[in-house]
């Protein structure tokens, strides 16, 4: 991939931005940025009433969500167009209403077209909240950014 001798963390964050533009997803979770790195991102969200389910916890799919979203930044982070093929993700603690979840996202592997990514949730306490494994797929000659315009 064509990066013009950019430095990787100013790509991570210029990748972050031009995603972030188009993410409706994540703007309508309330999903906020606290850090974005080559392979890696931090996102934080906080449970609001409507992502509670009926035992008044936050439901699965918000935390898998949020836990996706910070793969998502941080496996496009090199500026390859980059989607998932699967994960797994096992729920440890519930989130309450107003806790502020918190997803980091880090490549444990990338070869080829393949990477493997780990995520952890934790509450504002510390607690861990889940664990998500995700597999991407890198895009054969797809780009977030055109390379023509980093």
């Amino acid at each position: 991939m064509e990066n013009k001798n950019i430095d990787p963390q100013v790509l991570a964050e210029r990748v972050r931005d031009a995603m972030h533009a188009n993410d409706a997803a994540t703007h309508g979770l309330g999903i906020e940025f606290e850090a974005v790195g080559p392979g890696t991102a931090r996102l934080a969200m906080v449970v609001q009433p409507h992502m509670l389910n009926g035992h008044l916890t936050c439901h699965g799919g918000y935390i898998t969500a949020l836990a996706d979203t910070a793969f998502a930044f941080a496996c496009n982070s090199r500026n390859a167009a980059t989607v998932a093929s699967g994960l797994t993700i096992e729920f440890l603690a519930p989130g309450h209403k107003d806790d502020r979840l918190v997803a980091d996202a880090h490549e444990v592997a990338l070869k080829g077209a393949t990477g493997v990514y780990d995520v952890t949730v934790h509450n504002q306490n510390g607690t861990l909240i889940a664990v998500m494994r995700g597999k991407s797929h890198h895009l054969k000659g797809r780009y977030v950014i055109p390379p023509e315009n980093i």
